[in-house]
C-alpha cells in the first residue's frame, strides 16, 4: 500500500470513559435493532453519551448461547455520575423495550470503578425487579409485559481514547458510500474499535456563530461554499466530498490499527483522491497524531 495521497498533517484525541458491554436477544434482526439503535446519537462533543457497535458475535460466543452484538458507550471528561444518568437512557429506551433481551458487562480490563444498574435501569420494574445468578454473573431481572429484561448488576467504567480521525477526499457520491463502507467493516474487524458517527458527512469546529446549538459546520472545507469563499477555501482541486470517519477506541493501538485498516480500504476505490484528517490546532484535543506516522 502506497500512501503519496496522504497529506502530512496530523488528528486530535481526547481521553474518555466508557462502558463496554454485550447485548445478547434470539435473532439477529433483534440484536442489530437494539445495537444501532443505543448507539446512534453521537454526541460526545455536547456533552452526552454517544456509542457504536464494535462487532457481531455468533451464539456460540455469547454466556447465554444467543446472538449478540458489542457496543461500546462513551462520555468525554470525569462526570461518573452524567455518564450513569445519560447511559440509562440508551439502555431503558433502546435495549429493554426490545423483545427478549439481554445486557452484560463486556469490560476488557479490570477496573474497578462502576456503574450500579439497579438505580438507573433495574428500578423500571417499579420495585418488583429481583436478582438472579446466572450466566455465571449476577443479573438483575426486571418484570416486564414480555417477560423479561435482564441486565447485569455491574458495569466498568473504563477509561480510552477518544476523536481519531481521517479525511477521505472524494470526486464522486459512489466513491464517499462505497469507500467509507469499507471502511467501517474494516474498523469493525478490529477489536476495541467503534466509529461512532459511520460516514460522517459534517466537520464541524471549536469555534461557532451559534454556540447555543453546538458544533457548527467547518465552512472552509464544504465544498459548495468554494466558489463564494474564494482564497480561504481549503476545498482542492477535483474535491467534491468530504466524509469524516471518527474511531473512538479502548487504547491508543487499537486506535492506530482501526485507522489504518480504515484508510487502506478507502484507497482501494476509485474516486477517493486523497486522505486528510481534522485539527484543530489544540482546541479539541490536547493529543496529537501524525496520519503519516501511524500508515507507515
Amino acid at each position: 500500500m502506497t500512501y503519496e495521497n496522504v497529506e502530512d498533517t496530523f488528528f486530535e484525541a481526547f481521553e474518555g470513559k466508557y462502558v463496554r458491554a454485550l447485548i445478547t436477544g434470539p435473532t439477529e434482526e433483534i440484536v442489530k435493532r437494539a445495537a444501532y439503535d443505543s448507539t446512534s446519537t453521537p454526541s460526545a462533543v455536547i456533552g452526552r453519551v454517544e456509542g457504536g457497535v464494535e462487532k457481531f458475535l455468533d451464539k456460540n460466543e455469547t454466556p447465554d448461547g444467543r446472538y449478540g452484538a458489542i457496543v461500546q458507550y462513551w462520555l468525554g471528561g470525569d462526570d461518573v455520575e452524567k455518564f450513569a444518568f445519560e447511559l440509562s437512557y440508551r439502555l431503558r429506551q433502546d435495549i429493554l423495550v426490545k423483545p427478549f433481551t439481554r445486557i452484560f458487562d463486556y469490560s476488557n480490563n479490570g477496573s474497578e470503578e462502576y456503574v450500579e444498574m439497579m438505580d438507573i435501569v433495574g428500578h423500571c420494574g417499579d420495585g418488583y425487579e429481583w436478582i438472579v445468578e446466572e450466566y455465571g454473573r449476577k443479573m438483575i431481572n426486571v418484570p416486564i409485559a414480555v417477560p423479561d429484561f435482564q441486565i447485569e448488576e455491574k458495569f466498568r467504567i473504563n477509561d480510552g481514547i477518544m476523536g481519531g480521525n481521517f479525511w477521505y477526499l472524494c470526486e464522486s457520491q459512489e466513491a464517499v458510500l462505497n469507500a467509507g463502507r469499507a471502511a467501517i467493516d474494516a474498523i469493525m474487524d478490529v477489536e476495541g474499535a467503534i466509529a461512532p458517527f459511520e460516514i460522517c458527512s459534517a466537520a464541524s469546529k471549536p469555534e461557532t456563530n451559534y454556540p447555543e446549538i453546538g458544533p457548527t459546520t467547518n465552512h472552509v472545507y464544504c465544498p459548495s461554499l468554494k466558489e463564494k469563499l474564494g482564497d480561504d477555501s481549503k476545498v482542492g482541486e477535483g474535491v467534491n466530498y468530504i466524509p469524516e470517519i471518527v474511531i473512538n477506541a479502548v487504547d491508543v493501538e487499537s486506535m492506530n490499527k482501526a485507522l489504518k485498516s480504515g484508510v487502506d480500504a478507502t484507497l482501494d476505490f476509485e474516486g477517493v483522491i486523497g486522505i486528510s484528517a481534522g485539527n484543530y490546532n489544540g482546541k479539541l484535543g490536547d493529543k496529537t497524531y501524525n496520519l503519516l506516522d501511524i500508515l507507515k
